[in-house]
């Protein structure tokens, strides 16, 4: 840190200042000059000279507004300038400028001056007297008197009545800029808060509620000025998932032990199995494994097992490719947990488990957590498209035209199944096939160009300078999905990897096939390999879509359709291999998961504790020079 023309300027330096006023300011060229004169002029009315100071938190800004703030700094001794090179956000910005202000009362405004400035006093010994730690002004308490539009009003109830119903708030507006707290206060919360953009105020006053603190709240004259409207990204997709953060961070993690951990544990994995009992007759699962032949279905499971360091294998091939090395063993256990929570949650929730453990563990940044994931579900979606396609090429080449129809038409399965089951599956699996196709042209095709396709898109969608935060944690995802899918050397080497792995999950619906004697009766060797290879592609294409609970259902129709319709095998008894190879790799599964969660000591609260703020924050101490010229 330096300071034009001086020396280095120590955080907090008390000095004489008691009253520091922070202005939060981007592109303020046209407003700030006023604002800061008005600010001194309303301070020195009820403070003396030399006990307020005033700093403008010039966030970044591509116009005049550091030329501006310079020259106010250089004409007043009790104005101070903070530059930034690059957006930090308001969050950001003001607590840079907390932590390096004077005084020992800490206050900050929107440079607009919205909220009328007879407030200030009130304002400012609220908390310099002891009489709170933090104080807000509120543009919905009685007393006040708010012009509201429909455009600013609805947004701003819809969101305040969130944040005091999920995070149980006494306050009515946490979002009004007009804000106090003392240093004390602020040195207690600062660390706790994560939020570094427009969440931020919101998460102090909550934080400080919870912390027990006194927070006043009083009713504040207040005028909007300029243009405002719904903003899709930064209250929808910011303060949304905002919300719902700190919700867990402060209303579940404080619940969770380690004894409850493991009792998480074993509730899914009774809930994998019962939920297996919602889309299947309970009664054929028995007699499926009372006809079998359990020798053959043990060889299964021991098959099917192998594959999963092979799959940790694989996701540590992309992590390496985007720069981080892991061991095998953390990161099969990783998969196994991630998978063992598809199998109960809805929408692949289970997949986002994986992202939190390798941040809480190993500090990989969310973004690539999600990327190696989305590359991963890419090569798998191409390995199983790819072998049926193979299949199928041979199959309509070996005049087997008759039976693929039968097959999709339903009219293979009598009671056992039915054709609507059958006929969703297949779509489903004819559309996702096509998708993985097309996402892979995709991804080459924007690897190859320099257009920045993420920042234009989500442009559209807001003008807010919230937009660059998501656009850069976008940027990063799209990059290292392009990175390990677009390359060559990394798309043979996690595409060799993607076949051994779903060749192993075909041999072991194989075995589990072969150990029904009707089956292996009724087919060659080479069929019953064609036929597998075929049933289980299409099975695991159909359930790829959230419409169950790990694809329980979807998986077992378009497996029996095809076994029943391409092998000539009896449609109870292809039903009955169906579901237990489905039974079998899901409870490799859950065995798996539930071993891995007591092994890591792996939990969604705890993995959410310790994470830190991901990679696209920037480096504030490299990156501000706060100036007082």
């Amino acid at each position: 840190m330096s300071r034009a023309g001086g020396d280095a300027i120590p955080a907090g330096d008390p000095g004489p200042v008691a009253v520091s006023v922070v202005l939060p300011a981007y592109n303020e060229e046209r407003t700030i000059e006023a604002t800061v004169r008005t600010t001194v002029e309303t301070l020195s009315g009820f403070l003396p000279d030399d006990a307020f100071e005033v700093i403008v938190a010039e966030d970044g800004c591509d116009d005049r507004t550091p030329e501006i703030a310079d020259r106010l700094a250089a004409e007043d001794d009790r104005v101070r300038h903070f530059h930034s090179d690059k957006r930090l956000g308001r969050g950001g910005a003001l607590e840079f400028a907390f932590e390096r202000a004077a005084g020992d009362t800490l206050v900050y405004f929107d440079t607009d001056l919205a909220t009328d400035m007879r407030h200030l006093e009130e304002l400012v010994e609220t908390v310099r007297s002891g009489e709170a730690d933090v104080a807000t002004g509120s543009r919905w308490m009685p007393g006040r008197r708010a012009d509201r539009p429909p455009e600013r009003g609805v947004p701003s109830r819809g969101f305040n009545l969130l944040v005091r119903t999920v995070l149980r708030s006494d306050l009515r507006d946490h979002q009004c800029g007009f804000k106090a707290l003392s240093r004390d206060a602020f040195d207690r919360l600062h660390d706790e808060v994560e939020d570094e953009h427009w969440f931020w105020d919101t998460e102090l006053l909550v934080r400080a509620q919870r912390a027990g603190m006194d927070v006043a709240e009083f009713p504040v004259d207040w005028e909007p000025k300029g243009d405002s409207k719904v903003d899709l990204v930064r209250d929808v997709f910011g303060m949304g998932s905002q919300i719902l953060r700190l919700w867990w961070q402060l209303s579940v993690t404080p619940h969770v032990t380690r004894r409850r951990t493991v009792g998480a544990g074993a509730l899914l994995t009774f809930a994998a199995l019962a939920l297996m009992t919602l889309y299947l007759d309970p009664d054929q699962v028995f007699e499926a494994f009372g006809e079998a032949d359990m020798g053959l279905v043990a060889a299964a499971a021991v098959v099917y097992t192998l594959s999963w360091p092979l799959r940790g294998l694989r996701y540590r091939d992309i992590l390496s490719e985007l720069g981080y090395r892991e061991k095998l063993g953390f990161l099969t256990g990783a998969v196994f947990i991630s998978q063992m929570g598809n199998l109960v949650f809805p929408a692949r929730a289970g997949d986002a488990v994986r992202a939190y453990v390798v941040k809480a563990r190993r500090g990989i940044p969310y973004p690539t957590g999600f990327a190696s994931l989305a590359a991963e579900r890419v090569f798998d979606l191409l390995t199983i498209t790819a072998m049926a396609g193979v299949v199928l090429a041979g199959l309509l080449a070996t005049g087997s035209t008759g039976d693929l129809a039968a097959a999709v038409s339903g009219n293979v399965s009598g009671d056992v199944v039915t054709a609507g089951a059958i006929q969703t599956a297949v779509r489903v699996a004819a559309a996702v096939g096509l998708a993985a196709a097309v996402g892979l042209l995709v991804i080459v095709a924007s690897a190859r160009t320099e257009r920045n396709y993420v920042r234009e898109v989500v442009g559209r969608f807001s003008s807010d300078s919230y937009v660059d935060y998501v656009a850069g944690v976008l940027e990063e995802f799209v990059a290292g999905v392009q990175t390990v899918a677009g390359q060559r050397r990394s798309f043979l080497l996690v595409g060799a990897e993607s076949v051994a792995i779903w060749t192993l999950d075909v041999v072991t619906a194989l075995l589990v096939l072969a150990a029904f004697p009707d089956a292996v009766a009724s087919m060659s060797t080479v069929q019953l390999v064609a036929v597998g290879f075929f049933a289980v592609s299409v099975g695991n294409l159909a359930k790829v879509l959230p419409l169950s609970p790990g694809g329980i259902g979807l998986y077992e129709a378009a497996f029996t359709a095809f076994v029943v319709a391409l092998g000539g095998v009896a449609a109870p008894v292809a039903f009955a291999a169906a579901v237990l190879d489905h039974a079998v790799k899901n409870a490799v599964t859950v065995v798996g998961g539930v071993g891995s969660m007591l092994g890591l000591n792996v939990s969604l609260t705890a993995a959410v504790d310790e994470t830190e703020q991901i990679d696209t924050d920037v480096d504030t101490a490299d990156e501000i020079d706060p100036t007082d010229d």
